[in-house]
């Protein structure tokens, strides 16, 4: 194929679908954290209770990723994905009746003894730990199909793309959360939001097929597609088969999946901070909840959405210049590292108005997002095809249990310094952790795995 034959722009079509499923992913995620104010107050809750609640989704989720990853690599994409966007919204409508499931569950612990549970606590921990093992399918499904239908040159912006949805869904949640709150009270967010999974599930099946059996892909296209298909990968009809037979101790053997890995731990929880305590952050500082914080939430998240699309088109710059796919996305992955420095300055300057730490964060949080566009193409980078779904659920598994580790923080020195009347101080310790994140990943992804090197698994 010569560069001036027409390619086709199914694989676009595919992307799409990508970017609608990461956005219902992120809605149902995000959900619980405008409702954090109004649940804070009608049950009582503390920042640990609150810690607690995400702790549990994001342990569940760290787990899960281990293993979806692996399912999703035997049972294919098409409904490795289409299982998991069900179980996370089933998940995402089981919160509405989170309080009976929660007396449920403390009446069957009193049986053994076990009292003095939180009711509310108790139901919403139920209810997040079985949406994270549904939303744990999203990214490892997401990174495998992006491999499939996407040169390894185009991966980190079509990523990119997909990976805007996690913005587009931290918007739309903001203008859409605390109106049905209040009109239609809390319980009603969780059911509508819940339910426009099912309606994706109707595309899905209607436009994905591998690309080798896509009847709606050019020849061309096709061959675009292929055109740097590694020498270790398979026949598309022998995936599923040898996948199975590349162990998870086997891939923890080789040091790029201890990149990927190290990478997440470090900085996935930065993002879910931003994601689940912002709109605490802005109540406790500010005084902002409900409705009024919906402007300053979306214009944050809409800054994202330039990180995003843009951080996954930044390695292409260098990649023309004759750099390695994953060199030139380490290179640009550095100087993406250095813009979540900012986020420093968001405490001492909040004073001023609420804007800038607003704006400021939001420039930290569009950095992360041009980041995660390109850490997660490093696996399709490292690894054949057949292993990467596996990869990016193990290194899923360690952005999980970093995020386990920031909320539990977050619960635990905020608990502390509201009890002494500086809950600033507090968040001036999370947004510092935060701001230096990404440069410490980034000297450790690079100690690790200091040049291109491609995963053989023979």
């Amino acid at each position: 194929m010569t560069p001036t034959q027409p390619v086709g722009r199914y694989r676009w079509t595919i992307c799409a679908l990508l970017f609608f499923a990461t956005t219902v992913n992120y809605l149902d995620r995000q959900v619980l954290s405008l409702l954090h104010p109004t649940l804070e107050e009608e049950f009582g809750w503390s920042n640990t209770d609150y810690s607690n609640i995400l702790a549990a989704f994001q342990f569940i989720y760290a787990l899960s990723m281990l293993f979806v990853g692996r399912i999703i690599d035997r049972l294919g994409t098409k409904w490795g994905f289409a299982i998991a966007i069900i179980v996370w919204s089933v998940a995402a409508i089981v919160h509405a009746v989170a309080i009976p499931i929660g007396e449920g569950a403390v009446s069957l612990l009193g049986v053994f003894g076990i009292t003095g549970l939180s009711v509310s606590v108790v139901g919403f921990i139920i209810a997040r730990a079985l949406l994270g093992f549904g939303e744990s399918g999203n990214f490892p499904a997401a990174i495998k199909a992006t491999a499939e239908y996407f040169p390894k040159k185009d991966r980190a912006f079509a990523t990119g793309i997909f990976n805007s949805g996690s913005n587009v869904g931290a918007i739309l949640a903001p203008l859409t959360v605390p109106w049905m709150a209040l009109n239609w009270g809390w319980q009603s967010t969780f059911v509508v939001i819940g339910a426009v999974g099912f309606l994706w599930l109707i595309f899905w099946f209607w436009f994905y097929e591998k690309p080798e059996k896509q009847k709606r892909l050019s020849v061309a296209e096709l061959a675009y597609i292929q055109s740097d298909v590694e020498v270790v990968d398979v026949p598309a009809d022998r995936e599923e088969e040898k996948a199975e037979k590349v162990p998870w101790v086997r891939l923890l053997g080789y040091r790029q999946t201890w990149a990927f890995a190290a990478g997440k731990f470090m900085t996935d929880g930065v993002w879910w901070f931003f994601l689940f305590w912002l709109p605490a952050y802005l109540k406790a500082q500010y005084g902002m909840e409900g409705v009024a914080i919906m402007l300053p939430l979306a214009v944050l998240y809409s800054m994202t959405m330039f990180g995003s699309i843009g951080g996954g088109w930044f390695p292409k710059y260098y990649i023309n210049k004759g750099y390695s796919p994953y060199d030139g996305r380490m290179k640009a992955m550095l100087i993406i590292a250095l813009f979540p420095l900012v986020v420093l300055a968001a405490q001492p300057l909040g004073g001023i108005s609420y804007w800038i730490p607003v704006v400021l964060i939001g420039v930290g949080a569009s950095a992360h997002q041009a980041w995660s566009a390109n850490i997660f193409t490093t696996v399709s980078d490292m690894f054949p095809k057949i292993t990467v779904a596996s990869v990016t659920g193990i290194g899923g598994m360690a952005g999980g249990l970093g995020g386990v580790v920031m909320s539990k923080l977050g619960g635990a020195v905020f608990d502390h310094y509201a009890a002494i009347d500086r809950i600033h101080t507090g968040y001036t310790i999370m947004f510092s952790i935060c701001a230096v994140s990404y440069l410490i990943a980034w000297v450790i992804m690079k100690s690790l795995v200091p040049r291109m090197k491609l995963v053989d698994l023979k």
